[in-house]
């Protein structure tokens, strides 16, 4: 077991997101059936957790990149600079419409046409954003979801103004479309993985990632595939699931989706100027995981064939200390039979 490998690949920006939108979720949903009475503002708590990190993590990064030039020519610095501005603006605006909307459940102020233009706003920047990404090789998840789904934001804002009387499936038509999608990638990842599987000159671990993925994407667009329908049912009909109840496909997905942050390369090195990966910051700061971090054991042992004890070894730091046992086998000469050699002659 090796300690630094629990966090090598570890994003800890996808897992403050996901995490944030889960418990925002959950007290959201209580507090939509009544089972809490608290004030929106403390249900917005996990997303203003979530934008005070942002803020504050841009912040230090601005100051350690204008306090330090030389740090600006380490790699890719100019890039992870951009992106996390690029960022920081998103997010500003989104939080200018998640105050809107607390707002607006508090106070009943506003229409929901004038609180969703940050968020259609967002949506404009982001198809752009996303060509960046693209061409620079960043993630743009985010940027993704708000970009495709414009059409859905505007919809969303008119049916609840009730400017339009649709009903809610027929409002949720652009989501449908993105769902729809969606489900081929997965069918097609899953037939990718299987044709990987009967290939014989692929690798072992080609096919280990590309199993992985099909089984990735299944488990987190079918639940939220589930939970669209649940959600149209419940508004359009008022159906007997509880808001809690009807987001039960939801949580799961975001409890996948923190599960597979501790297996997520990337990341922006700039945030609160850590300029390294999370991995490398943390066993920087904490000396005694840095030692942890360096010893590796194994609980399984294998037997050696000819029953010699297993060799043990402690490995700390450089020092490395190594015991084993022989046993002196007297080799024993093996009787051979000579045979001699016959030749027969046959007629012609």
């Amino acid at each position: 077991m090796n300690l630094q490998s629990l966090f090598q690949d570890f994003n800890p920006s996808k897992f403050l997101v996901y995490v944030s939108l889960l418990l925002f979720t959950i007290l959201f949903c209580l507090r939509l059936d009544g089972t809490v009475t608290w004030s929106y503002w403390v249900v917005f708590l996990p997303l203003w957790i979530w934008k005070s990190m942002v803020i504050a993590g841009a912040c230090v990064g601005s100051y350690v990149w204008w306090r330090h030039p030389q740090y600006r020519v380490e790699g890719e610095g100019y890039i992870h600079y951009k992106a996390m501005l690029i960022s920081v603006v998103l997010q500003v605006l989104l939080l200018m419409f998640e105050v809107l909307v607390c707002d607006k459940l508090e106070n009943n102020r506003h229409w929901w046409i004038l609180i969703f233009v940050p968020l259609i706003l967002i949506s404009i920047i982001s198809i752009v954003v996303c060509i960046w990404a693209v061409k620079h090789d960043r993630s743009f998840e985010l940027e993704l979801f708000c970009s495709v789904n414009i059409l859905q934001f505007i919809f969303l804002a008119l049916r609840l103004d009730e400017i339009i009387m649709w009903n809610w499936v027929v409002v949720f038509v652009p989501l449908w479309i993105v769902m729809c999608m969606a489900v081929i990638g997965v069918l097609y990842a899953i037939i990718f993985a299987s044709i990987l599987l009967r290939t014989p000159e692929v690798s072992a671990e080609q096919r280990r990632t590309s199993m992985h993925s099909a089984v990735s994407y299944s488990i987190i667009v079918i639940p939220l595939l589930i939970y669209l329908v649940l959600l149209s049912n419940k508004l359009d009909s008022e159906s007997s699931l509880t808001y809690a109840a009807t987001c039960i496909p939801l949580y799961f997905t975001f409890i996948v989706l923190i599960f597979l942050a501790f297996g997520s390369k990337g990341g922006n090195h700039w945030w609160f100027g850590i300029r390294k990966d999370f991995c490398q910051f943390l066993l920087s700061i904490c000396p005694l995981l840095q030692e942890y971090g360096n010893i590796s054991y194994s609980l399984h042992s294998n037997e050696p064939e000819d029953n010699e004890p297993p060799v043990q070894s402690v490995t700390c730091g450089k020092l490395t200390y190594s015991h084993s046992k022989k046993k002196n086998l007297s080799s024993q000469s093996e009787l051979r039979v000579v045979v001699p050699a016959l030749s027969i002659e046959t007629p012609d």
